[in-house]
């Protein structure tokens, strides 16, 4: 990419055939041809270049689709990026592309509830093992691999309790035994970390949270190597996980803006991290302690931070957590994060899935905040006018 990130976003992806700063969505199940001819013409050019947007059929995505893959390529500096309906189908068809029964895939034991699911549930009538490692201890990840390991799957940081990994050593344990890698960047997307540079086979962003940004989309997207690519795209054009034109249209729209929101998103949640860390009654999850593993971890591999902070609430009376919590006035309430908005969440325990590995002891409990694009002294106001509840 030769301009800058920022500049980038703001100049791609324009429509001087339509005089319009933005491309046009394009609707379409049939893809018209004025000849078979054309049919045939066009089908060569796809098996010859799968990723020059050479479609026959509405399935496979349309004019609008392809830019926002062409965007996200560049940013992720990857291969290629395929975009699905949900971020939790980029997780699904990382994860589909790759195992097959017999196969043993290890993942991150603080993964999205979701993948969780997925992975130590359903995929088990599959004949397909999943084992979980402690992200801060990757013994636990080495000592499990096998001749039948196939995938190992990262979440960074982990959810909930937002553990940064050295994902380096990871790549270099994954490299060493020839498995797979993917990771799930939803949190940091590739303004602060670009994981297939580093040497990810696959790297998943939820669209729906900062892409959008307005929280009124749905999407996914998975950057991948030239390792996986054919995998994935026979994968993908099997079970049809694909993006709809009209989300594509929208995610591209919210990326003119992601420099700008991330920064602002940072900006603020370093603020409301700062005041946070000084109140006893808060352990606070996020890369802001300087002699924390987890902000070495941090800063090692990203070049920034986003807007998303945990925070463990010690307290016998879980009501006061509750009141805490319900008592904000400035952040909504309810799941996603990654809009303009603030959102508070107490996360009950069905909510973190079953995990191995979770550092919580007794009488603490979890507290997810997503800082958005308010003035920062009016969220630490409500924080602190909110705290009294605490006990």
């Amino acid at each position: 990419m030769s301009k800058s990130f920022k500049t980038f976003l703001k100049h791609t992806a324009k429509d001087f055939h339509n005089q319009s700063v933005n491309p046009p969505v394009v609707r379409a199940s049939t893809i018209i041809f004025k000849s078979m001819h054309d049919i045939r013409k066009t089908q060569k050019k796809a098996q010859k270049n799968p990723i020059g947007g050479h479609y026959d059929y509405g399935r496979q995505g349309t004019s609008t689709t392809y830019i926002l893959q062409k965007i996200l390529t560049k940013l992720e500096e990857s291969y290629h990026v395929f975009t699905t309906p949900t971020g939790f189908g980029a997780v699904f068809l990382a994860i589909f592309s790759v195992t097959r029964p017999g196969d043993e895939i290890i993942v991150a034991d603080p993964v999205y509830s979701p993948t969780r699911l997925l992975t130590e549930k359903f995929l088990k009538e599959f004949d397909i093992k999943t084992i979980f490692y402690n992200p801060r201890d990757l013994e636990t990840l080495r000592k499990n691999i096998t001749k039948k390991t196939k995938l190992i799957f990262v979440e960074n940081p982990g959810s909930n309790t937002f553990d940064f990994q050295d994902l380096g050593k990871i790549l270099s344990i994954a490299k060493k035994n020839k498995i797979f890698t993917a990771i799930d960047n939803t949190w940091g997307t590739p303004y602060f970390l670009k994981p297939i540079k580093l040497g990810f086979d696959m790297s998943i962003v939820s669209a729906t949270k900062y892409y959008s940004g307005h929280s009124d989309v749905m999407g996914g997207s998975l950057a991948v190597s030239k390792r996986v690519f054919q995998k994935v795209y026979n994968a993908e054009r099997i079970t049809g996980l694909r993006l709809g034109p009209d989300d594509a249209y929208l995610i591209t729209r919210g990326l003119r803006t992601l420099d700008v929101r991330l920064d602002r998103h940072r900006e603020n949640a370093k603020k409301v991290a700062t005041f946070l860390s000084k109140n006893k009654k808060f352990k606070l999850l996020y890369p802001f302690k300087k002699n924390s593993e987890n902000f070495r971890m941090w800063k090692k591999y990203y070049s920034g931070a986003s807007g998303l902070m945990g925070l463990k609430i010690k307290s016998k009376n879980i009501n006061s957590v509750r009141k805490f919590v319900n008592s904000l006035n400035l952040f909504g309430y309810g799941y996603s994060w990654g809009g303009f908005e603030s959102l508070a969440l107490h996360q009950e325990f069905r909510e973190t899935g079953s995990r191995k590995y979770l550092d919580l002891a007794k009488d603490e409990h979890l507290v997810r905040l997503h800082i958005g694009l308010e003035d920062p002294n009016d969220l630490i106001a409500d924080i602190r006018q909110a705290i009294r509840h605490l006990k």
